[in-house]
């Protein structure tokens, strides 16, 4: 998954990326990045598609990218 505007909740495991800075952002962006626990560029967790996560990529999807996790 390359675009995170096509993530379906599932019950696949993601692999979330912060690949941009939120400086200059939207408060609710920063908090975003934050629950999903990312704090600098580079940062990556590990998450499973449910409706919560699904929804806090979908509101940040060009400061993140989105695989699978393998």
């Amino acid at each position: 998954m390359s675009t995170p505007k096509n993530v379906a909740v599932s019950s696949a495991r993601l692999e979330i990326t912060q690949i941009k800075s939120t400086i200059g952002g939207k408060q609710n962006q920063r908090d975003t990045l934050r629950s999903l626990g990312l704090k600098h560029i580079g940062d990556s967790v590990v998450r499973t598609a449910d409706a919560v996560t699904v929804g806090m990529i979908n509101t940040v999807p060009h400061l993140v990218k989105v695989e699978e996790a393998k």
